[in-house]
């Protein structure tokens, strides 16, 4: 198994922080609770790829400062290359494929679907590290996606002016979304551990940028959008983005992929509190009763619950 560096300092670290992964991992679920939010505002005006590419954009300029400030600039020149590469999969494919459910579904059952990402992280480390996950994380697994095929068989958490057909395609998105951060996490655990959080973090952005530039130039919105949607974007890029994904690469490095993407447990509290106040979203019985299956099924295939003897 490969392991982290543990001498190396993230640039947030303190030496005191010990049980500090612990307040990341919450701040950081409040923090990618609110991108569904500023996603849906952002993306009904500018689109799925304009609305992702602006995000991925403010965020690398609100990084690039701070990573020449804090001197970490050899580290990013190092890991140029695996943090551009990792910063597609887990920023610029994922952020456009949320942004193009949620223009068909509300931001709180996409948020239910995003708890997905530990099931999909197990998949991934099974297949890349040979990490053959125990009779109760199978069993899990499959709970987990039952509860996603209940979720997705009925159109509860559509816009009023969605169709079926349309949710379907969303949740395929948001599954893709969940599967590209899943495999994220074990190429970050592979190529960049060690790696300063704020390195890692702007050049994962850097990489985003990147990719999705072309695209988004090409879809770029005729009209100009409104001034609500481009503080949406800002601010998603700036706190759900860019010192989002500080926290979360230095959640790898002190806590280890498999604990980090555990945030998703969180994300969709939030989410759906945020989603219910600012956009008066409505939760039904049975996305409640979905989101409690997937949980479960999450619980299970992570290991932070176990049926019986373990060996």
């Amino acid at each position: 198994m490969t392991t982290t560096n543990n001498n190396t300092v993230s640039p947030l670290a303190s030496p005191k922080a010990s049980n500090a992964w612990l307040l990341d991992l919450v701040l950081l679920g409040a923090l990618w609770g609110a991108s569904f939010l500023f996603m849906r505002i952002g993306a009904a005006e500018f689109g799925a790829l304009p609305a992702a590419a602006v995000r991925v954009t403010v965020a690398a300029l609100f990084l690039l400062p701070l990573l020449f400030l804090r001197g970490q600039a050899a580290a990013l020149r190092q890991h140029w290359k695996a943090s551009f590469v990792i910063g597609i999969l887990n920023s610029g494919l994922p952020f456009a494929l949320f942004c193009f459910a949620l223009l068909t579904i509300n931001s709180g059952l996409a948020a239910v679907l995003n708890a997905t990402v530990p099931m999909f992280g197990a998949l991934v480390a099974w297949a890349w590290f040979s990490e053959r996950p125990s009779g109760s994380r199978i069993v899990g697994l499959v709970i987990g996606f039952t509860g996603v095929a209940m979720l997705a068989s009925r159109s509860a958490g559509l816009h009023a002016d969605a169709s079926g057909y349309g949710a379907t395609w969303a949740v395929l998105a948001c599954l893709g979304a969940c599967l590209c951060y899943g495999v994220a996490a074990s190429a970050t655990r592979r190529h960049l551990g060690g790696v300063p959080a704020l390195a890692t973090a702007t050049g994962s952005q850097l990489g985003a940028t990147l990719f999705l530039a072309l695209p988004a130039l090409w879809f770029w919105p005729e009209k100009m959008p409104s001034l609500r949607a481009w503080l949406a974007l800002v601010v998603l890029g700036v706190a759900c983005t860019g010192l989002a994904y500080i926290l979360f690469f230095r959640l790898i490095e002190r806590a280890g992929p498999a604990r980090a993407l555990t945030v998703t447990f969180l994300v969709p509290v939030f989410a759906v509190f945020y989603g219910t106040v600012f956009l008066g979203e409505h939760i039904t019985q049975w996305m409640l009763v979905c989101a409690a299956v997937i949980v479960c099924g999450v619980a299970l295939s992570t290991g932070l619950v176990k049926l019986g003897k373990q060996r």
